[in-house]
């Protein structure tokens, strides 16, 4: 009888296969709240190398935060962050609303990670101005008690939307998100977005920025428009509750970067590895030869060894 073969998910990327960026944009991350896609942000940041990591508000979700509720995956993740910081990229904390505990320790500095309200850059000449954008959302601002009710039924939503998503996953299905059919679909939703995207543009005109970088609404997009006789840029990097998405700058250009799980899926997709440190009596040594070199080579060396009925590893 033939041993049945385990399957490994792998998830380690060396450093020569790492992204080099020269700024990453994350926002609205819930750390702490289970809607967090922890795990594939986890996966994500180790495969990019940035020299600037900007975490534009809600990283942490004080408002839901419990010692006993966080879990091992959220801790990874922040663990993973001071590591980036150790190694050199400087990483810059910008507060928003669901941590704005945080707020009266502004500019705060410890090493390479900065904590700030808001941030202002200049790159090829261009003035940026970085901020997470619940100062446009006047619920947020006067009534903050309606707010977290309002965020408690979003976070059931995206719970039920994890739930459904596990299960299409299974059957080979594609992610949906629930609430982003919502978003699309719902006018007064829809408005939202459109008023305050129109709001952080001319904001920015109004203080003579080019760019304008939020977070927020959990919407990822890039746009220009021109205010008056000056093209201002707005950007917004989604969240990773259910867009899982990030703003990336390299070489001059920005782009929107949506996690794929296919990306960090081996040449094999049966494979499956969970780390790194898996002793290696329990690896399979074919599936393992077969990732290395490729399952058409594999298959050529067994046809040469036509007298056995498997190849010998």
């Amino acid at each position: 009888m033939s041993r049945k073969r385990k399957k490994l998910r792998i998830t380690f990327i060396p450093n020569r296969m790492k992204k080099s960026l020269d700024i990453a944009v994350i926002s609205d991350v819930h750390l702490g709240n289970y809607a967090c896609c922890a795990t594939e942000l986890l996966t994500y940041l180790k495969s990019i190398e940035p020299k600037t990591l900007i975490l534009n508000g809600d990283f942490i979700d004080i408002w839901n935060f419990r010692k006993s509720d966080f879990p091992k995956a959220h801790i990874n993740v922040l663990r993973y962050v001071l590591k980036m910081s150790n190694r050199g990229t400087k990483v810059y904390y910008i507060t928003g609303n669901n941590d704005d505990a945080l707020r009266r320790y502004s500019d705060f500095d410890s090493g390479n990670i900065h904590l700030r309200d808001k941030l202002v850059l200049q790159l090829k000449g261009k003035r940026y101005w970085f901020f997470h954008g619940d100062i446009f959302d006047t619920l947020t601002q006067y009534s903050p008690s309606v707010t977290k009710l309002g965020g408690k039924g979003y976070d059931l939503l995206i719970t039920i939307n994890r739930f459904v998503n596990k299960w299409r996953q299974r059957f080979g299905k594609p992610r949906i998100s629930v609430s982003k059919s919502i978003k699309k679909n719902v006018k007064k939703a829809g408005k939202y977005i459109t008023d305050f995207e129109q709001t952080a543009l001319r904001l920015a005109a109004r203080e003579n920025y080019d760019y304008v970088v939020c977070g927020h609404i959990h919407f990822p997009r890039i746009r220009i428009q021109q205010i008056g006789e000056k093209n201002v840029t707005y950007m917004n990097s989604g969240d990773w509750t259910e867009n899982l998405t990030a703003l990336e700058y390299s070489h001059g250009k920005w782009r929107i970067y949506e996690y794929d799980p296919a990306d960090f899926v081996a040449v094999n997709k049966k494979l499956h590895v969970e780390n790194t440190d898996i002793p290696s009596e329990s690896l399979d040594s074919e599936a393992v030869l077969s990732a290395m070199v490729g399952r058409s080579t594999l298959d050529w060396l067994k046809n040469r060894n036509k007298s056995k009925k498997r190849i010998n590893l």
